[in-house]
């Protein structure tokens, strides 16, 4: 599905990514995982063209990313929820979720049903501006207009960050499901361990925007923990 060869990237004269290679299978569920500032959300922001990349390639079934400006990414087949959510707080729910509209098929202009099935509290504040909404809904919204794109791959930057437990179990529950029932491949930035090993199939881990380790997240043993995620 998505691979990722020989990436380096810079931030000025800072060396972030390191000849990174990942893959990330299709129809899993990936968990990027690492503490703070070793490199993992600017992998997400390569892949989906917001930040530069200085080598290396980043390919999308086998078609390189870096021809596509960050505007066609989406409609190549990939939703993004950003860390911190970034939804439009001005704009009505409904506003929120219409921003993906112009990039589904021709012609197709209403926001799929199967998005107000996994959230209902979207379709209750249909007409309520997003800022006004808690952390846990504006999370769900947030996951709501990525999935108006229809895409094949969802990318989600720790999207329990800020989140009460309820929603969080919520969001859990409902990424396994679009993963292994919709057969929705999803990478993940997650810091929390219960909930990586609740929806991942297999993991990456990132240190000093190095891969040190990847397996399945039953090889996610106690040493790896220590070693590169305990803070």
């Amino acid at each position: 599905m998505l691979q990722i060869q020989s990436l380096n990237q810079f931030y000025g004269e800072s060396h972030t990514l390191w000849d990174l290679d990942m893959s990330i299978p299709e129809g899993k569920c990936t968990v990027l995982m690492g503490r703070n500032g070793v490199g993992k959300t600017t992998l997400l922001q390569c892949i989906m063209g917001l930040v530069k990349v200085k080598s290396g390639d980043i390919q999308l079934n086998g078609e390189s990313l870096l021809k596509h400006d960050a505007e066609s990414r989406p409609r190549m087949g990939i939703g993004y929820v950003p860390q911190g959510r970034q939804i439009f707080p001005m704009l009505t729910v409904q506003e929120n979720l219409e921003v993906g509209l112009p990039i589904r098929a021709k012609g197709d202009r209403t926001i799929p049903a199967f998005i107000f099935d996994l959230f209902p509290v979207l379709k209750e504040m249909l007409h309520r501006r997003g800022g006004d909404l808690s952390g846990g809904q504006q999370q769900q919204l947030a996951i709501g207009r990525a999935l108006v794109v229809n895409p094949k791959l969802l990318i989600l930057d720790e999207p329990t960050e800020g989140i009460q437990p309820n929603i969080v179990q919520e969001i859990g529950d409902i990424i396994r499901m679009l993963n292994e029932e919709l057969g929705l491949t999803v990478l993940l930035v997650e810091q929390k361990l219960p909930f990586a090993r609740k929806v991942g199939d297999q993991f990456c881990i990132l240190d000093r925007g190095r891969q040190v380790a990847e397996g399945t997240m039953t090889d996610l043993n106690e040493q790896l923990i220590k070693e590169y995620l305990t803070v």
